[in-house]
């Protein structure tokens, strides 16, 4: 499996997720004019990795300054996938990184690990 790289524009964040070392990345902003064809590859390329037998952990790191509705909406179904594979037996870190003065996105990654309740979830304030 080939590692999923996206280079940050704008309003899309940088994403980096490696098969060989199992650690996914996403990182900057996220406010992009259509967020299904923004993370509709990040999807697929997810359920590829999750239904992989060689993958039995993982560790997700995820740094947003900003992000829109719709990306909320898309990273509600991106921990909803991390929360069921949980279910099927992996283990799956979460640390979720805000900037202490951004009240936003630490309310945003509480809200997240209330839903996502199989996941280890980790508010890491930087």
């Amino acid at each position: 499996m080939q590692a999923l790289i996206i280079q940050a524009t704008k309003s899309t964040p940088s994403v980096n997720f490696d098969p060989t070392t199992n650690i996914l990345c996403m990182k900057g902003e996220s406010y992009p004019e259509n967020a299904a064809k923004f993370f509709g590859p990040i999807f697929l390329w997810l359920e590829e990795f999750l239904a992989s037998q060689d993958v039995v952990q993982a560790v997700v790191e995820i740094e947003l300054i900003y992000f829109n509705s719709s990306s909320s909406k898309a990273l509600m179904n991106f921990f909803e996938l991390l929360d069921n594979a949980v279910s099927d037996g992996r283990k799956i870190e979460v640390n979720w990184r805000y900037q202490k003065e951004n009240e936003t996105a630490l309310e945003a990654g509480e809200e997240y690990r209330d839903e996502a309740r199989s996941l280890v979830f980790n508010l890491v304030e930087t």
